[in-house]
């Protein structure tokens, strides 16, 4: 019996027991951290895991499945063009517009399938920072000069931190690619096009299933707000005719599912509901499929099994810690304005390290920031936050880090933080 060990056991127990003695129970704010803690994760399950989630964790198995790893490494590899794969690695996350949350399963998917970190940590950075509806709510909103830099900078960070990650870790980086066992692409059996219409009926239907109010009446986003249930529904039967047509899946089951989805919408006319009962019935198509579809969902399921868990541990911190949006946590909101105003290093580093903790849903980093704004935060610290928010979260960073390791995850976050300050601190500045 190792006496280290046992010391280490013992001082565990009487820390956890010294935590338990002195929990502060009758302290108002320390039950309303709790009642936020579970307010927020309650907020996150009914408002991201079905329409969010869910069908990332879909993208994710079908990409491990069906997207060939020769053309990951050949546009996302650490030995491809830098133009390229950065380029791709960006845009990819300008398409997705998602939050720090969501993007997690597909960066896991292409991470595992031979991306290299450098592009790999591009597109985790881009995918909720580079959100085109949250930088024209952002101008609209803040004005038209923090929206303009968070556009510029957001892209200009996520090609950075990208490439600043591949010089640090190079030679690990190197090793991993090499220990990932190249497949024979035995499972695709769709062409080029036929990938693309069906990887972009996934997507859309996360996109559009998602997509938030622009905050105004008129024009293209918000007429594409306005229908966003009709557009998700043509691409989901889009994706019932490719599982049919494409991979062979029963029609008898994939009609029945659409039936039923219809029935659903007339009898409880919530479009929240018909999604659950499609999301149901893909289930049950892929489980009664060929072995092709049966290993969609077990891949769907190995990345739901390792990130839901983490997910949710880390909103239950981040909610008891910082609480809603509008509402606090154990940390009084008034000790974070007051810590933002002006512009030193201080008050920007202390709002990139609030937003990098704190869960942002998409678009929600707005009306928080021009409240923040109006209790006197400064511009500079606004656009701090901006950068490191959205793309960060205490979730987000539990389940990177069951990904890349401690080490690059610290790196990562790092990085975000840093950048994050001075820019804010320049822009301050001007």
């Amino acid at each position: 019996m190792s006496f280290r060990k046992e010391l280490k056991t013992f001082l565990i127990s009487v820390a956890l027991f010294l935590f338990l003695y002195y929990l502060p129970t009758d302290s108002l704010r320390f039950k309303n951290a709790i009642f936020e803690a579970l307010e927020l994760t309650k907020w996150y399950a009914r408002e991201h895991v079905v329409l969010c989630l869910i069908p990332a964790f879909f993208i994710a198995g079908a990409m491990s499945l069906f997207i060939k790893q020769d053309a990951v490494l050949r546009y996302l590899g650490s030995s491809s063009k830098k133009a390229l794969s950065y380029g791709v690695a960006s845009i990819s996350g300008t398409i997705l517009a998602v939050c720090s949350c969501t993007v997690l399963p597909l960066f896991a998917g292409i991470y595992q399938q031979g991306a290299g970190i450098g592009p790999a940590t591009a597109f985790l950075y881009s995918g909720p920072a580079i959100n085109v509806l949250a930088i024209i709510l952002s101008a609209k909103v803040l004005g038209i000069e923090i929206g303009f830099a968070r556009a510029i900078f957001a892209i200009i960070f996520s090609v950075i931190i990208g490439l600043t990650m591949s010089i640090i870790f190079r030679k690990s980086d190197i090793e991993r690619l090499k220990s990932i066992e190249i497949t024979q692409d035995e499972n695709s059996s769709l062409t080029l096009w036929q990938n693309a219409a069906y990887f972009g009926s996934l997507v859309a239907i996360l996109v559009f299933a998602n997509w938030g109010n622009p905050g105004t009446d008129s024009g293209f986003f918000y007429w594409i707000f306005a229908n966003k249930w009709y557009l998700t529904a043509f691409f989901s039967l889009l994706l019932a005719l490719i599982l049919v047509f494409w991979l062979k899946s029963s029609w008898k089951i994939v009609g029945l599912n659409v039936i039923l989805s219809i029935i659903a919408y007339i009898i409880f006319k919530d479009p929240f509901i018909t999604f659950i009962v499609g999301i149901v019935g893909l289930i049950v198509t892929l489980a009664k499929g060929n072995e092709q579809l049966k290993a969609w969902l077990s891949s769907t399921w190995d990345f739901t099994k390792q990130i839901v868990p983490l997910l949710l541990v880390g909103v239950l911190i981040a909610g008891f810690a910082l609480g809603r949006p509008g509402n606090e946590g154990i940390i009084p909101s008034t000790w974070i304005a007051n810590l933002v105003g002006g512009n030193s290093i201080f008050s920007n580093l202390f709002a990139s390290v609030v937003g990098a903790f704190m869960y942002f849903a998409t678009l929600t980093e707005v009306p928080i920031v021009q409240g923040l704004l109006g209790s006197g935060m400064g511009k500079g610290p606004a656009l701090a936050l901006l950068l490191a928010g959205p793309a960060l979260s205490l979730p987000n960073m539990l389940v990177i880090n069951s990904i890349l390791g401690p080490k690059k995850t610290i790196t990562f976050i790092l990085l975000v933080i840093i950048f994050s300050t001075i820019v804010g601190f320049i822009f301050g500045l001007i």
